[in-house]
């Protein structure tokens, strides 16, 4: 079996002196997991974290771990590495991906939301807003899309104050003020996102990414 697409390489486990186990997010078949020969020996040409580049997944068998040919095109992760802010950030989205997307599992639209993320980190106003959007995101394309149209009570598109961690819809003050203390107050951030997050890493029962901790509002 072979795969031929593009993707990022979001992370690398040792496998021997010389290689690596290597997780590429991939444009159309999601994370794709191989065997990186000579990863961890390379002098020239060494992959990195937060590469871009064109990917070949070979096996014999579906089954089997598979190879990957890795022909980088660019280093997203360039500008990322000169601040420790923007590296964590960089680090908490692929960290969740790793943790979050199953494999060979298309996730195109999040794919092209994290190419746009690295790109714009590195320029962007806040970061943290710019990160706070590719989490929505990925929320969304897991099957939590957050609304914050109107009212999931009334129906109002006014006075919207909270937001329902059961169903991810807005609340607006008048009905949400007998159970506000079970809703999360808007405006939505990285507190709110990560509660959502740990729901979802409890149902998979995946450990909750140790970069992310690091992240609050």
């Amino acid at each position: 079996m072979q795969i031929e697409t593009s993707g990022i390489l979001i992370n690398m486990k040792p496998f021997s002196e010389r290689d690596a186990v290597a997780y590429i997010f991939t444009q159309n078949n999601g994370v794709l997991v191989g065997m990186l020969r000579g990863a961890m020996s390379s002098k020239k040409n060494r992959p990195l974290i937060g590469q871009v580049g064109n990917v070949s997944w070979n096996a014999r068998l579906d089954s089997q771990l598979g190879v990957f040919h890795w022909e980088p095109e660019k280093n997203l992760s360039a500008l990322l590495l000169l601040n420790s802010d923007l590296l964590t950030l960089m680090n908490s989205a692929f960290a969740l991906i790793y943790t979050l997307i199953p494999e060979r599992e298309s996730y195109e639209h999040l794919y092209s939301d994290t190419i746009q993320l690295l790109q714009n980190l590195p320029n962007a106003q806040n970061p943290y807003d710019t990160y706070l959007k590719w989490e929505i995101s990925l929320l969304k394309d897991l099957g939590y899309a957050l609304d914050l149209t109107k009212c999931s009570g009334c129906g109002k598109s006014e006075n919207l104050y909270y937001l329902s961690p059961k169903t991810g819809r807005a609340v607006c003050i008048d009905c949400g003020k007998p159970y506000m203390d079970k809703l999360y107050k808007l405006p939505i951030n990285l507190n709110i996102t990560e509660r959502f997050i740990r729901n979802i890493c409890d149902m998979q029962g995946t450990d909750f990414p140790t970069v992310r901790k690091y992240l609050k509002i």
